[in-house]
């Protein structure tokens, strides 16, 4: 499975936290990881646009965590590697930022970074797929309202 590295981020993010904090952990030990900025975590407004007026407004908070990182190899392979998530979990982000440097750069370990991303879009498949399943259920027929009414008069 050829997953673009938009997702990899989303598809880490489906897995529990603690696996892949463990993988970035093990991989730091192998690797020289610098942070660019230091993790963040914090509360970002989200901004949407009016669609009748054309005016943008805010629509409320929402729980960001940030990370940017360098990752360099004993080789002295350079991959620099970030993450933006709707999450609160700055240490998080940092390890998917990690991540992210090592599959950018096929750094080594990123055949272990993959096969994380891969499980993890088999979840959001799998995900997907229940959600599609519960909407299907709960899909209503309005079609038959107007037969009733008919059939009342006569």
């Amino acid at each position: 499975m050829n997953v673009p590295r938009k997702e990899w981020a989303a598809a880490l993010c489906a897995l529990p936290a603690i696996r892949v904090k463990h993988l970035a952990n093990v991989l730091s030990g192998e690797l020289e990881v610098r942070d660019v900025a230091l993790p963040y975590a914090g509360l970002g407004l989200l901004n949407l646009r009016d669609g009748a007026f054309e005016e943008s407004y805010f629509i409320g908070e929402i729980p960001v965590a940030r990370a940017e990182v360098t990752v360099r190899s004993a080789a002295g392979v350079e991959e620099r590697g970030g993450a933006l998530l709707v999450d609160d979990r700055a240490q998080l982000a940092r390890a998917i930022a990690i991540l992210d440097a090592v599959l950018a750069g096929k750094l080594p370990g990123w055949e272990q970074g993959m096969s994380l991303v891969q499980q993890g879009m088999e979840v959001r498949q799998h995900n997907h797929s229940d959600c599609k399943k519960l909407l299907a259920a709960t899909r209503v027929d309005f079609s038959l309202l107007g037969q009733e009414d008919d059939e009342d008069e006569a």
